[in-house]
């Protein structure tokens, strides 16, 4: 058996492999998603359509400081979630009322383990990154694409939509 590397493998391509113009750009995600639903509510072929989005940035939101102790309780929250798997699973082999208390020794295991971890990780950053955050990649402005052939129809259908 062998494997194939990244650089070996064919890309998947999203966009059909036709030429293509942009008849609508708009700045957010939810207008040209409106676009595309008005090009199908008129009975457009939306499958040679796509939206692109352009000038791609990076946003990584700060939702707050990390401590330990947040870093802690959220070790064990994310512990006791995979405790409460864990002890879901052991219980489809338990016979009787034997499967509560399994599933809550579970979940204690997994909270008390996470809550070591947690504390453990945030301590040996030794106060690097002290905060939490999400990231999320957003466009400046996204595109509305049509094949070649299909353009001037999707033009017209978009020029109604106002």
């Amino acid at each position: 058996m062998s494997f194939a590397t990244s650089a070996e493998r064919p890309a998947r391509e999203i966009a059909p492999a036709v030429a293509s113009q942009v008849v609508a750009s708009y700045p957010t995600y939810k207008q040209a998603e409106r676009a595309v639903d008005h090009l199908s509510d008129s009975g457009f072929p939306v499958e040679h359509s796509a939206i692109v989005g352009r000038d791609l940035r990076l946003v990584e939101q700060v939702v707050g400081r990390l401590t330990k102790t947040r870093a802690t309780m959220m070790g064990a929250a994310s512990g006791a979630w995979f405790g409460l798997f864990v002890g879901t699973l052991v219980t489809l082999f338990v016979i009787g009322p034997e499967w509560v208390t399994v599933t809550l020794s579970a979940i204690l295991i997994g909270a008390v383990s996470g809550a070591i971890f947690g504390f453990v990780a945030h301590s040996a950053t030794q106060g690097q990154r002290d905060f939490a955050s999400a990231s999320a990649v957003q466009a400046g402005q996204y595109d509305v694409t049509v094949a070649d052939a299909y353009s001037e129809r999707a033009a017209q259908l978009l020029s109604s939509l106002g």
